[in-house]
């Protein structure tokens, strides 16, 4: 692999936002997660659950006619004296149940009249509690309603009649969601316990027509309340406080040694929140509404292999640099001179020039942005700081030129007819005369920069990529994606290298493949370009590309025999996967220059820390 100076930051204070609720689309097989925060990621399932995208409070139920233009108001329902905190539709669409403050209220959606108020039970372990919060209900086609609330029930109703039909008593705390199966035979629950139950339709006895609901399995995977929970047909997914989006595999609908069938807790976000400048040292940190700017620090002593060596100079926090009003940031992107910072909201695109004096940094911002970068979803600087590429929500790609403290726009890149899909993820070449674009579905675009028109794009994969970047000198593009494939592109010769063909027709290693985090950055080191620089949340690898691919019968993580062994054995040995699994979880890694790489990290244990306290399980015999 090489020796590295690294530079091992620990100061990047991110702490993911509590997941608030989740929705699954069983047609598109895609997971919505809202945030307390107000953003809203989707996910692909059926792509290695990559993440491919960055109520009403006044006691009434209010109905919405969605088309194809527009979402337009239809009207109001019956108004309640209490908050609506749950809501269900029946699947036939004729009716809707209510969760509320003391009782749940059935509506006919034809009139919006309120045909049935069921109370629910204040009783909590025999006391009677001050009130009790219908926190989830669920409307099944034979009419029951399920409900969940704050005494720790789980409770069956019939809607025809407004009657209690059963009653479960499964937690001392707060049963605050509830998901059912598509096919009504299963539904999932989460506790304030960070506890999360499963519920299974069953025969009565082993030859019965007759059936009923038994708790059949709980769950341990959070150390928080769970706000939210859904239920695919292969998967429990469920999601609090403690910000992991949980996805427990029900074994007995998937197959073994398939990507479905491991448990995955998803943390961290399947995108960059860290630009650097490698002129000058610095790091650029993304949070949902500000910005932070740091200057790494320095030394001058020097070790052995492992050593960690004493800092002559401490980081410095150079900048801090909050958002105008509430929107969150949805990119950012540092100059790698360092002089320009460039971000963007939902609707507004931000630039600065940045200006340095010994010791001392000003920021002034660029007035009058035109009305086309209102908003973008990927922001990317040339390696000379001279041009800015922006990709808009509306599909476009623009390239600004940038000199001085002013901007100039150059040309916009439309989107390929019969498409509209944004591009999410940018490269572009070192020399600058190459960009590429990918969106989540439409494959990578090829754009030559200096004629201004589009080169090729990459034959289309049915995964959608997770990281790319352009070697230098080569020009060849490595493209990563969610189910773990790696490829690289002659940009030039518009066709796959020979090395990518070979890699397709052996294949990667399996415990390669098996892995459940995307990769989310490429680099190149300047001097090999046989290397190869990428990682995920959990490993970093170097792949050489004069080296043989491992196969499933090689040691993917220890391709190196023990050091007395001769040069030749080692050689012969040798594949070309160098994996280093001592930085996690990695939120950015790259090269500062030929000797020198930077890791940031952020430790669980720290974002614990900063979470509000889990409420305290009462254990057996105390």
């Amino acid at each position: 692999m090489g020796e590295f100076k690294v530079h091992r930051v620990r100061f990047f204070n991110y702490v993911p936002s509590g997941i608030r609720c989740v929705a699954y689309n069983n047609q598109s097989n895609r997971l919505a997660v809202s945030r307390t925060d107000g953003t809203v990621e989707v996910y692909n399932l059926s792509a290695n659950y990559f993440q491919e995208k960055v109520g009403c409070e006044d006691g009434s139920v209010k109905l919405f006619q969605i088309t194809p233009d527009k979402i337009q108001f239809e009207r109001n329902f019956d108004r309640q004296k209490s908050r609506i905190l749950s809501l269900s539709w029946h699947p036939s669409g004729t009716h809707i149940a209510a969760g509320s403050i003391d009782y749940i209220s059935v509506f006919d959606v034809k009139s919006g009249s309120a045909i049935h108020k069921m109370i629910v039970d204040r009783q909590h372990m025999g006391v009677s509690k001050r009130k009790c919060i219908v926190w989830g209900v669920a409307f099944l086609s034979d009419g029951t309603v399920i409900s969940v609330d704050s005494a720790g029930k789980v409770q069956f109703w019939d809607s025809a009649t407004g009657t209690l039909v059963k009653s479960h008593l499964i937690a001392n705390a707060d049963v605050q969601s509830i998901a059912v199966a598509e096919q009504e035979d299963s539904f999932v629950v989460g506790t304030a316990e960070g506890t999360v139950f499963h519920f299974q339709l069953v025969p009565v006895t082993s030859n019965s027509s007759e059936k009923q609901w038994v708790r059949t399995k709980p769950f341990q995977h959070h150390t928080h309340d769970v706000r939210t929970v859904a239920h695919s047909p292969t998967a429990l997914i469920s999601g609090g406080t403690d910000t992991h989006l949980v996805i427990r595999p029900l074994m007995e609908k998937v197959e073994v040694k398939n990507y479905d069938a491991a448990l995955r807790k998803i943390t961290f976000p399947h995108r960059r929140l860290i630009s650097c400048s490698k002129k000058r040292q610095l790091l650029l940190f993304q949070f949902a509404h500000h910005l932070e700017l740091w200057r790494l620090g320095s030394t001058v002593a020097t070790g052995k292999n492992g050593d960690t060596l004493p800092l002559s100079k401490n980081a410095d926090h150079l900048l801090h640099l909050k958002t105008k009003g509430p929107e969150n940031i949805i990119c950012s992107c540092i100059s790698p001179c360092g002089s320009w910072i460039a971000y963007s909201t939902v609707s507004r695109f931000f630039l600065y020039r940045l200006n340095y004096e010994h010791d001392n940094i000003s920021l002034k911002r660029v007035s009058k942005m035109p009305p086309f970068l209102r908003c973008a979803l990927q922001i990317l600087f040339s390696e000379d700081s001279t041009k800015l590429f922006v990709a808009s929500n509306q599909g476009a790609l623009h390239i600004v030129q940038l000199s001085g403290g002013s901007f100039k726009h150059l040309h916009a890149f439309q989107p390929q007819s019969g498409t509209v899909e944004a591009m999410c993820l940018l490269a572009v070449s070192s020399d600058g005369n190459w960009l590429a674009a990918s969106g989540t579905s439409a494959g990578v675009h090829v754009y030559n920069v200096k004629q201004l028109k589009l080169h090729c794009t990459v034959p289309a994969y049915n995964f959608p990529v997770t990281a790319m970047a352009i070697a230098p000198n080569t020009n060849n593009l490595v493209i990563a994606h969610s189910d773990q494939q790696v490829f690289e592109y002659s940009i030039p010769d518009k066709q796959y290298t020979d090395w990518s063909r070979t890699v397709q027709k052996q294949g990667f290693h399996h415990l390669w493949l098996q892995r459940d985090t995307p990769i989310t950055h490429i680099s190149f080191h300047p001097k090999r370009p046989m290397h190869i620089l990428l990682h995920d949340a959990y490993m970093f690898c170097i792949i050489d590309k004069s080296l043989p691919l491992p196969n499933d019968k090689t040691l993917l993580y220890n391709p190196f025999p023990p050091t007395n062994e001769s040069d030749v054995v080692r050689r012969r040995t040798a594949h070309a996967f160098k994996i280093s699994k001592i930085y996690k979880p990695l939120l950015f890694m790259d090269l500062l220059d030929e000797r020198t790489l930077v890791a940031v990290e952020r430790p669980l244990d720290d974002i614990i820390a900063q979470l509000p306290p889990p409420i305290k399980k009462k254990k057996f015999g105390t």
